[in-house]
């Protein structure tokens, strides 16, 4: 399994800005279709890399199949919303895209971060989110064990979620286990302060405590590949700006 993994980075301040967002996206596409594009089974970008919402954009899915290796996937994070009902609850997702630009696979994010996310008590604190957005990212139904042909099966982890110990796999019954576990992030949030390094090594403990590989894509942050004993393979530091060709451990 051949990954390329994406790092931008895009200052916090620009990623959602309606004059940026556009060129944000074709800046992600031209570091996706580096050379050595065509040989690679997978190409994955951060937590919502895709600024619009990908799921009830037909036109934009096709586009992005462009970026999709020939039979493999692009896994990228966007905000998802019900086509047939786009005013109503939104998801903080990640989707997988085949080379047609269908979303083959998804993913909703299931620990929501309290007052970025979503504000607790909103009609009693009335208190508003410290993120772009005035609604609220609703929960996913829980953890999963994606399988796509050609890969693995692995455990999708958004954001912060790769720190809870013992919960960053699915536990139902008939699921398959997952080989992999993929944390897609934006950790521009943080800054140039203690936070990316602090989740970073989280991550890394993850990977020894679960005895399985995990591939970590930050907008910005640290990107990296890192196997079963949390043994880093490939890195791109905090505020770089590339990709990384690595096989899955």
């Amino acid at each position: 399994v051949r990954l390329r993994l994406v790092q931008p980075p895009i200052p916090q301040q620009r990623k959602w800005h309606r004059d940026h967002k556009a060129a944000n996206l074709r800046l992600q596409a031209k570091l996706s279709l580096a050379p050595g594009h065509a040989d690679r089974s997978v190409i994955i970008w951060p937590e919502t890399a895709v600024p619009y919402l990908l799921s009830a954009e037909p036109l934009l899915q096709r586009e992005l199949a462009g970026i999709v290796p020939p039979g493999g996937y692009l896994i990228a994070g966007a905000p998802r919303v019900d086509p047939d009902d786009p005013e109503g609850e939104i998801w903080n997702a990640l989707h997988a895209l085949d080379g047609s630009g269908q979303i083959v696979a998804t993913y909703d994010k299931v620990h929501l971060v309290p007052f970025g996310e979503y504000t607790p008590l909103r009609g009693l604190l009335g208190l508003a989110k410290l993120t772009v957005g005035a609604r609220d990212f609703s929960a996913g139904e829980g953890l999963k064990s994606l399988q796509l042909p050609g890969l693995p099966a692995f455990s999708p982890l958004i954001c912060y979620e790769v720190i809870f110990p013992g919960a960053v796999t699915s536990r139902d019954a008939g699921v398959a286990p997952p080989r992999w576990l993929l944390n897609v992030t934006n950790d521009a949030w943080f800054g140039d302060s203690t936070g990316p390094y602090q989740h970073f090594a989280a991550a890394r403990i993850r990977a020894v405590e679960e005895g399985l590989p995990l591939v970590r894509a930050a907008n910005n942050g640290i990107s990296a590949v890192i196997d079963s004993y949390g043994r880093i393979i490939d890195r791109i530091n905090l505020n770089d700006r590339g990709i990384i060709d690595a096989q899955l451990p």
